[in-house]
């Protein structure tokens, strides 16, 4: 006979034991298909845009039904994991997932009452998850030296937070009138504060760099973040640069918006020669090996977002001599996500 009480419970114990490797950075591959498909509708693609907007759908769907399966059958290491140096950062894709698939909704299929319920979601989540590990690293007994602690992943955080300035920027758009200075004041809230977030992050991570002994093994796909945080911040400059003929508060800021969002942009171009420099190295002179992992979704979604925060900033500051740049750096997300997608298969 085949099955019985011991078969189903070797089951169980395998969904468990599958369930415990889920890790908190998985809405990168929410992250990474929201942003190409986007991109793709800017660059005049709409069935590729269309096709994977649907895809997402079912992707964002699906880790939901993960990450709750887990929460409720594996809660010692769901909740550990917050409190981990090295993954807790990875939940903030959580945040990050959510407000870009509203934003799909958005701008590919003028969902706007969706992209109101994930915006308010992936606030909801930002304000949860941003308290609760930043505060739960603070007061911890044992805390790791700092390059086992630090790594991109820290960033994401910024990107968390940048999201909700571009949602919340798009749905100033076709909001009540009432509601629109609200909007505009929330997402420039979040616009400073993730740049406040990349500042305090991005020095420790410098410092890591400079000064700590760094291995191919450390130098992982997040560390594409330290781009990936400026592209989307410059992509939510320059959205509030477009809002800022509607609302006073953004017109009176319009000169600063314009210098800062300059300044993301200079400042996640510095660092792509340095990543692809220290990708030759890792890979070509110290020999390590490419295999598929869940953090290459991490390098899939800069890639994306700079093709796109370039499009918009060109739009808004009147470049269009950088569309060339934007449809160049699209192509090369696109391929990359390809790959990375038949690697996951």
């Amino acid at each position: 006979m085949r099955g019985g009480p011991a078969s189903a419970q070797t089951r169980r114990q395998r969904w468990l034991a599958a369930l415990a490797q889920v890790p908190p950075p998985s809405f990168s591959l929410v992250m990474a298909t929201g942003i190409v498909s986007l991109g793709a509708q800017m660059m005049g693609w709409p069935w590729i845009a269309q096709a994977l907007f649907a895809l997402n759908v079912l992707q964002y769907a699906l880790l939901w039904l993960l990450y709750l399966l887990r929460a409720s059958l594996q809660p010692r290491l769901f909740f550990g994991d917050m409190v981990n140096h090295q993954r807790g950062p990875g939940y903030f894709t959580l945040v990050a997932g959510t407000g870009i698939l509203a934003s799909q909704c958005v701008l590919l299929r003028g969902l706007v009452g969706a992209g109101w319920v994930l915006g308010i979601l992936a606030a909801g989540l930002w304000l949860v998850l941003t308290y609760a590990i930043f505060s739960a690293f603070a007061v911890k007994r044992d805390k790791p030296r700092l390059d086992e602690g630090i790594s991109g992943l820290w960033l994401l955080a910024v990107v968390a937070t940048q999201s909700l300035a571009v949602i919340a920027t798009l749905l100033g758009e076709h909001a009540d009138l009432r509601l629109q200075p609200g909007l505009g004041l929330f997402s420039l809230s979040m616009w400073l504060c993730g740049g406040m977030l990349y500042m305090l992050m991005m020095a420790l991570i410098f410092y890591r760099w400079m000064f700590l002994r760094l291995e191919p093994g450390d130098l992982s796909p997040p560390y594409w973040i330290n781009m990936g945080a400026m592209a989307i911040s410059t992509l939510a400059g320059a959205l509030l640069i477009e809002q800022s003929g509607h609302l006073p508060l953004l017109q009176a800021l319009r000169p600063f918006l314009l210098g800062v969002t300059l300044l993301y942009w200079v400042t996640g171009s510095w660092w792509i020669p340095v990543l692809l420099v220290l990708g030759v190295w890792r890979h070509g002179m110290r020999r390590q090996p490419i295999r598929y992992d869940l953090q290459y979704w991490a390098m899939v979604f800069p890639l994306g977002m700079y093709a796109a925060c370039t499009w918009k900033m060109g739009e808004a500051m009147g470049f269009g001599f950088l569309q060339e740049l934007s449809y160049l750096v699209w192509w090369a997300a696109l391929l990359a996500w390809v790959l990375t997608f038949a690697g996951m298969l």
